[in-house]
């Protein structure tokens, strides 16, 4: 399956034409065309600013987002890079803390796709290969660069020695790609997740985690120490802990009291601590305390249990506060689950998730949490049907239906006077709703 991207600038939407029109090599990719396309437009990404690289199954994107705003508290000019785009292929490249605008994203991949001719290059390595030419010809002070998918193979793994690099939380996810059988490597599942997440690590480079479980973090902890890779796990290199009021934070430094951070979800301290590890893992960028706090507090991140603001979707069910969230595996599932317990929820679950993606892992956790389940395709995208949510669905003894779009389902809610709705399963699907509401991320 394709990234979907359309844009409303007609050169970008040019680029992006011919962006969908590359040839998608199968299975793993490897960092061959990245680097012989790096190598045609002058190597840029020998040229950027000092990185963090975060990688993780559930959490990354979050963390980078809790990086850049603490950086950015502190006065620091950020380049950073995130995946997938939610509304605008504009979202994926910020540029010294501004969406890259459309008349320089045009020209960035014209370029780059220029010098792709005869290449066997994909959509993800296009972007990051203009993602860096953008870097190197901009001044900013640091990157927080989010890794696409694994890490071993990800085309951001070319990078030569990050400042830090980051894995968030692990879980299955992408089995095609990532357990894919191959000599030499872990055979146990989660094992094997984390050898890919750890792909990014580099001698003599910070590798900072979240606490893993016990085969996992010996995995690792070997791993690390035969190649000279500074291991700072979580409970052992750092620690961290929520409390009612405030994350109280400890590591080599010192102790530190954050706030919480507003974003939705107990999940996101674990992320803002991660990214607290991270950014004092290293001595050469200050951060201070209160930019710490300050960082915290403004991060923000959408399609992340995101409370929908006034528009037109949310005008269908008028008074009834709505919920969107991109999660689609079991981690999410579970993170969604801590959330209604907690602001003690009980939503109607619209759910839409693409092809591939098993939905009792997101559905398990929900059990008896949700008042009905409106099953919705995810426009532009190959998705599971209504009948491939039957399994994980048997025993449900609630309403499940399905509608065309999410705005049916919304009107068709709006009869049953709903006290909360909670849109769910595809950050594909969440992009559409953002797009639908007039919320384009920023």
């Amino acid at each position: 399956m394709r990234d979907f991207a359309v844009s409303d600038s007609p050169a970008v939407q040019a680029q992006l034409d011919r962006l969908a029109a590359l040839s998608l090599p199968q299975g793993r990719i490897g960092l061959e065309a990245i680097r012989a396309l790096l190598a045609r437009l002058g190597d840029p990404h020998l040229s950027i600013p000092p990185a963090f690289h975060v990688a993780g199954t559930n959490g990354k994107g979050s963390t980078c987002a809790f990086l850049r705003a603490i950086l950015e508290a502190q006065g620091y000019s950020v380049h950073a890079i995130t995946s997938p785009h939610l509304v605008r292929y504009n979202e994926r490249i910020r540029i010294a803390g501004e969406l890259v605008g459309d008349d320089e994203l045009a020209a960035l991949l014209g370029e780059v796709l220029d010098a792709a001719e005869g290449l066997e290059v994909s959509f993800f390595e296009t972007t990051i290969a203009a993602s860096f030419l953008a870097f190197a010809r901009h001044p900013a002070d640091v990157c927080v660069i989010e890794v696409g998918l694994g890490g071993r193979f990800d085309a951001t793994n070319v990078l030569p020695a990050p400042l830090v690099c980051g894995i968030a939380t692990l879980g299955i996810d992408h089995e095609r790609f990532l357990l894919a059988p191959e000599d030499g490597t872990p055979v146990e599942p989660l094992t094997r997740i984390a050898f890919e997440k750890a792909g990014i690590r580099r001698a003599q480079v910070p590798l900072v985690t979240q606490a893993y479980p016990k085969a996992v973090a010996a995995f690792l902890d070997s791993l690390c120490a035969s190649e000279g890779v500074p291991l700072l796990a979580r409970d052992a290199g750092w620690k961290a802990q929520a409390t009612g009021d405030a994350i109280w934070f400890e590591d080599r430094l010192g102790s530190l009291t954050l706030p919480l951070p507003e974003m939705p979800g107990a999940h996101q301290a674990d992320n803002a601590a991660l990214a607290t590890a991270m950014l004092r893992a290293q001595d050469v960028l200050r951060v201070d305390p209160q930019a710490f706090a300050d960082g915290i507090r403004a991060a923000r991140w959408p399609a992340r249990m995101q409370l929908l603001g006034d528009g037109p979707l949310t005008r269908l069910v008028p008074g009834t506060p709505v919920w969107l969230d991109g999660g689609h595996n079991r981690d999410a599932g579970l993170a969604l689950e801590a959330f209604l317990r907690d602001r003690e929820i009980a939503p109607h679950l619209i759910l839409g998730m693409i092809a591939g993606k098993d939905p009792g892992a997101l559905l398990d956790p929900l059990h008896r949490l949700v008042e009905s389940v409106t099953l919705v395709p995810v426009p532009g995208h190959d998705c599971h049907p209504p009948e491939a949510f039957a399994q994980a669905l048997d025993g449900w003894s609630i309403p499940v239906t399905a509608a065309p779009d999410v705005p049916t389902a919304l009107r068709e809610l709006e009869a049953r006077n709903p006290r909360a709705v909670l849109i769910a399963g595809s950050l594909y699907l969440a992009g559409t709703v953002l797009a639908a509401n007039g919320e384009l991320p920023v």
